[in-house]
């Protein structure tokens, strides 16, 4: 491997390094990041109703998918169809948590 190459690996490694061990402090980086973020969850939400917010978007991520099954054929037909189920099962695993948040909260 020519020498160049070596340096150019050394400089991108240390570069990834430092971009997960050793974050910049707070300042213009940091706020550059905050302002361009598009979504955030407010933190004074409480969990049931996240669960429920999530619970229905799971359930429209399944019905899209599986009405996106009907327009397509083929293994791109068994992919949509397989996110429509992993949206169902993540749905019913929220749906749960909700359960045992109200057994909670009446005992």
């Amino acid at each position: 491997m020519p020498t160049q190459s070596v340096g150019t690996i050394k400089k991108a490694a240390e570069r990834a390094l430092d971009y997960y061990l050793n974050p910049k402090p707070a300042g213009k980086a940091s706020a550059r990041s905050q302002t361009a973020q598009l979504f955030m969850v407010a933190p004074d939400i409480d969990t049931e109703t996240l669960l429920a917010n999530a619970s229905e978007d799971l359930f429209s991520i399944s019905a899209i998918a599986a009405d996106l099954a009907d327009d397509v054929d083929g293994s791109r037909r068994s992919v949509i169809l397989a996110i429509s189920r992993m949206a169902d099962g993540v749905h019913l695993l929220v749906e749960r948590a909700m359960d045992r948040l109200e057994v909670q909260a009446s005992g």
